[in-house]
């Protein structure tokens, strides 16, 4: 059970305190239990949905919002501005964009990225709830966070040290992929065919974003994680607002 309470303690905002530093064979068993995290974090947002049944609809999406950000600390999103930012002041160069994702404060382009992802999630929770498609709040927190398992299947770690590269090194590979596979399995089977359209949503930010990594940095970062966690999380659910 310690692996799960890792992937709790660091994914969420959730009340999880380990006493101390776990060993890196546990940190490395806690990327299974990612998607597990995004099954949590699903099945509390539609618990929510379901009690804010008859609420002002612009109210409704904006607290479902707001406790999406709570559960996780706002932690991906500050992936996704540091990432942002650095793309930008970056200029192709993989040195200064490692350099610029340190650099803890956020830049205008940041902020807008924010702006933008978080409007984009909003418009879409609107729809979502209009169309009654209660079952995508479920699958998208799972496919944001089995993404994450699957970048660290394919994708080098490129910062050396620290909890990332941990994480990277000590992952168990065949159970890994076998847990991606339940996870894509599991989304069809509660969502059925909406389920499938959110899984080639996914593939395909997954593919083109893993490709911007691997062209920039040779492999990605944790910033650059957040960041692949909230582009698809707001790509998969505006495709299953659209269709």
């Amino acid at each position: 059970m310690l692996p799960l309470w890792i992937a709790l303690q660091f994914l969420s905002s959730l009340p999880v305190r380990l006493p101390g530093m776990p060993a890196p064979e546990a940190l490395g068993r806690s990327l299974l239990f990612y998607p597990l995290v995004g099954l949590l974090f699903g099945l509390i947002l539609w618990a929510l949905n379901i009690a804010l049944a008859g609420a002002p609809i612009l109210l409704h999406a904006a607290l479902l919002l707001t406790v999406w950000v709570l559960l996780s600390g706002a932690l991906h999103l500050d992936g996704l501005a540091d990432s942002a930012d650095a793309w930008l002041g970056g200029f192709g160069d993989r040195e200064r964009t490692l350099l610029i994702m340190k650099d803890p404060r956020s830049g205008p382009i940041a902020v807008v990225t924010l702006v933008l992802v978080l409007l984009l999630k909003f418009a879409a929770l609107l729809a979502v709830i209009e169309q009654q498609q209660s079952v995508a709040l479920i699958i998208v927190p799972l496919i944001g966070r089995a993404a994450l398992l699957g970048l660290f299947l394919t994708t080098p770690y490129v910062r050396a040290g620290g909890l990332g590269q941990a994480l990277a090194d000590h992952l168990p590979r065949k159970a890994g992929w076998r847990v991606l596979a339940a996870s894509a399995l599991g989304c069809v089977l509660l969502a059925g065919f909406s389920g499938f359209i959110a899984l080639l949503v996914a593939l395909a930010g997954f593919v083109w974003l893993r490709h911007l990594m691997v062209r920039r940095l040779g492999g990605t970062t944790g910033d650059t994680a957040g960041a692949l966690l909230e582009l698809l999380e707001m790509a998969v659910l505006v495709g299953l607002a659209l269709f």
